[in-house]
C-alpha cells in the first residue's frame, strides 16, 4: 500500500469519526476494508485470532481494576476531604484556592488514571466555593481544565496502558517514567498562577488556618496518599505486575471506603457500572485498533511510512517538533483516545526508527494528549468543566482560562525534548 493510499484512508477514519461515527467503528471498518483491499475476503480469517488475542490478554485487566480505584475514591467522598486538607495548606499562596485546584488534581491523578474524572471530580468540589470567595470565574476554570489533564500523565493513567499495549512497551516503565514529568508540570502551573496573581495586581489569599487545625486535615491526605504508594511502590521494586498492583490499590481503597462508613451495596452497585461501561468502551477501542494495526503491519505501510520519513532526512529532533505541530491541530478535532489508537501504530515504529526511545515517547503521546484535552473546539476537559460550572456563563472564559497553561504544555515539551532524563531517568533505576 502507497503513503499516498493510506493518508487516503487515515483521513476517511477522521472524516468517519467527526461525522459521529463511534471511534471503534471508524477504525475497524478503515482496517477490514483495507485488509479485503489487499488480500480478499481470507483477510478476513486472520482478524479472529487478533480479537482473541487481545480479550485474553492479561495486561488489559488493569484498566478495569484503575477504572474501579478512581470511581471508589470518587465515590466515597474522599475527593471532597482532599481538597479540604490542600485548602488549608495551599491557601496561603499568592492566587489562593487555584493552587489548591492544580494540587487536588494532581493527587487525585494519583489515584484516577482518568481527566476527565479529575477535572469532574475536583471541579464540582471546588466552584462553588470559588464562586463565594469572589475568584475569578476565567481563572478558576482554567485552573481545573489544565489541572484535570494531569490525570493521564501523573500514574496511574489508563491511555499510558492503551499506549504500552499498542507498542508493547514495559506499562510499570512508563508510570514511573510519568512521575517526574507530572510533579514538574503541576510546579509549573502553580507557579504560573503565582506569577500572574502578583502580576494582577489582585492577589487573592485564604484566612490563615491555624497550624493545630492544618496538622489535623492531613489525616484527609492518607488516603490518596497510601494507595498511590501502594501501587508506584509495588511496580518500582518489582513486588507486583501493573495488574497485580491495580489490584492490591483497589483493596486498599475498599479498606478506606469502609473505614470512612460509606461502604454499602449502592455505592457499589454504581462504581460496578460506570467501571464496566467505561472498560468496556476502552476495550473495544484496543480491540478495534488492533485490527487496524493488522492491516497496516501486512500491508507495509509502517515501513513505507518509515522509508518516507527517512527519505526527507528529518532527525529524531525533526521528527518529535513536527509531530507536536501534528498533535496540536490533531487535539483540535479528536478526543484523547482516538489520537492514541488512530496515529500510534505509524507514528511509533517511526520514531523507534530514529532513535528515539519507547519510553520518552511514551511520556511525548501522554503530554500531546494532554494538550487536545483543553485546545477547542473539541477539548473535552474544557466541556466537562464548563457544564459544571454554578453561574452558567459562556465557553469562552474555559478557553482563554486555559490557553495559558497550553502554552506551558508546549514549553514543557520542548524542556523533555533538551532534557530526556526527565522522564527515563527514574525508570532507569527500577
Amino acid at each position: 500500500m502507497s503513503v499516498g493510499i493510506f493518508g487516503l484512508a487515515f483521513l476517511a477514519m477522521l472524516g468517519l469519526m467527526l461525522a459521529g461515527m463511534p471511534i471503534a467503528v471508524s477504525m475497524a471498518l478503515v482496517g477490514i476494508i483495507g485488509g479485503i483491499s489487499a488480500y480478499g475476503v481470507p483477510f478476513m480469517d486472520s482478524i479472529a485470532p487478533v480479537v482473541w488475542g487481545v480479550q485474553n490478554e492479561n495486561l488489559l485487566t488493569s484498566i478495569p481494576l484503575f477504572v474501579l480505584l478512581g470511581e471508589l475514591l470518587l465515590r466515597s467522598g474522599i475527593a471532597d476531604r482532599m481538597y479540604i486538607a490542600l485548602s488549608a495548606w495551599l491557601g496561603r499562596l499568592p492566587g489562593g484556592l487555584l493552587h489548591t485546584n492544580i494540587g487536588a488534581c494532581a493527587l487525585f491523578a494519583a489515584t484516577s488514571g482518568s481527566s476527565v474524572a479529575t477535572a469532574a471530580t475536583v471541579g464540582t468540589v471546588a466552584l462553588p466555593s470559588l464562586q463565594r470567595r469572589g475568584y475569578s470565574m476565567r481563572a478558576s476554570l482554567g485552573s481545573l481544565a489544565a489541572g484535570g489533564t494531569l490525570g493521564i500523565l501523573i500514574p496511574p493513567s489508563v491511555n499510558m496502558i492503551v499506549y504500552g499495549s499498542l507498542t508493547n512497551t514495559s506499562i510499570g516503565k512508563l508510570f514511573i517514567a510519568g512521575i517526574i514529568p507530572g510533579l514538574l508540570l503541576t510546579g509549573c502551573f502553580m507557579l504560573w498562577i503565582w506569577i500572574s496573581s502578583v502580576a494582577s495586581g489582585n492577589v487573592k489569599r485564604e484566612d490563615k488556618v491555624p497550624l493545630a487545625e492544618r496538622l489535623r486535615t492531613l489525616q484527609f491526605l492518607v488516603p490518596p496518599v497510601v494507595v498511590f504508594g501502594i501501587v508506584m511502590g509495588s511496580l518500582y521494586f518489582g513486588i507486583a505486575t501493573t495488574t497485580e498492583s491495580a489490584a492490591l490499590g483497589v483493596v486498599a481503597a475498599l479498606a478506606f471506603v469502609w473505614q470512612s462508613g460509606k461502604l454499602n451495596w449502592d455505592l457499589m452497585r454504581n462504581c460496578f457500572i460506570s467501571t464496566a461501561r467505561v472498560s468496556g468502551m476502552i476495550l473495544l477501542i484496543i480491540v478495534a485498533a488492533f485490527i487496524l494495526n493488522l492491516t497496516v503491519s501486512l500491508t507495509g505501510v509502517a515501513e513505507a511510512m518509515t522509508k518516507w520519513v527517512a527519505g526527507l532526512g528529518l532527525s529524531g529532533t525533526g521528527f518529535i517538533l513536527a509531530l507536536i505541530v501534528f498533535y496540536l491541530i490533531l487535539g483540535m478535532f479528536m478526543d484523547v483516545l482516538s489520537m492514541q489508537v488512530a496515529t500510534i501504530p505509524i507514528t511509533f515504529p517511526i520514531a523507534v526508527a530514529l532513535g528515539v526511545d519507547p519510553v520518552w515517547f511514551g511520556i511525548f503521546i501522554v503530554l500531546m494528549c494532554e494538550l487536545g484535552l483543553i485546545t477547542p473546539p473539541v477539548g473535552m476537559n474544557l466541556f466537562v468543566v464548563h457544564g459544571i460550572r454554578p453561574d452558567k456563563g459562556g465557553l469562552e472564559d474555559v478557553i482563554w482560562g486555559a490557553l495559558p497553561y497550553a502554552v506551558i504544555m508546549i514549553a514543557f515539551t520542548l524542556l523533555l525534548l533538551v532534557v530526556p532524563a526527565l522522564a527515563t531517568w527514574l525508570p532507569g533505576h527500577m
